[in-house]
């Protein structure tokens, strides 16, 4: 079975336009922080050009920018310039559309949220991945995966319930 890789230009777009919502807001989510997940974007689908893997799947494509994702967001982390940077938009400018106070509440008690958890979490509620799918991306065990949603959760609504409200 022929594999999926980048052969064309066109296909390089197509792609990009297919995974660039999923990768950009795992990148938001993962550094909170605009500026930062528009420089994970742009190196997650340089990354896809210039190593041109073979897919056996779509799923395997879309597992792999996943993972490479949060690879980027865990590298960008460890950067100098990031440990001295203090985040800007922890008030947001304003509300997105349809976005109430319950909202912009659970956003923040998110941001408080280890990466790790936030990580998770995002990929088991934004992405609709299984318990199983993570354990692949992560390389950890499913059971393993299920445990740290379940702390995940209480350490989210631990935060939940200390916000004022």
């Amino acid at each position: 079975m022929a594999g999926l890789s980048l052969a064309t230009e066109e296909s390089i777009d197509a792609v990009v336009e297919k995974y660039a919502d999923m990768v950009y807001r795992l990148a938001c989510a993962q550094t909170g922080r605009r500026d930062c997940a528009d420089d994970v974007f742009q190196e997650v689908f340089l990354r896809l050009v210039r190593r041109n893997p073979t897919f056996l799947s779509e799923e395997h494509r879309k597992a792999w920018l996943l993972r490479v994702t949060i690879n980027c967001c865990k590298k960008l982390g460890t950067t100098a310039w990031k440990r001295h940077v203090v985040p800007m938009e922890t008030v947001p400018e304003r509300m997105e559309a349809g976005e109430g106070m319950d909202a912009l509440l659970l956003r923040d008690a998110l941001s408080r949220l280890p990466e790790q958890e936030r990580t998770l979490l995002h990929l088991f509620y934004e992405q609709d991945l299984t318990a199983k799918e993570i354990g692949r991306i992560t390389g950890e065990k499913e059971s393993t995966v299920r445990a740290r949603l379940t702390r995940a959760r209480a350490h989210l609504r631990s935060i939940w319930k200390g916000v004022p409200g």
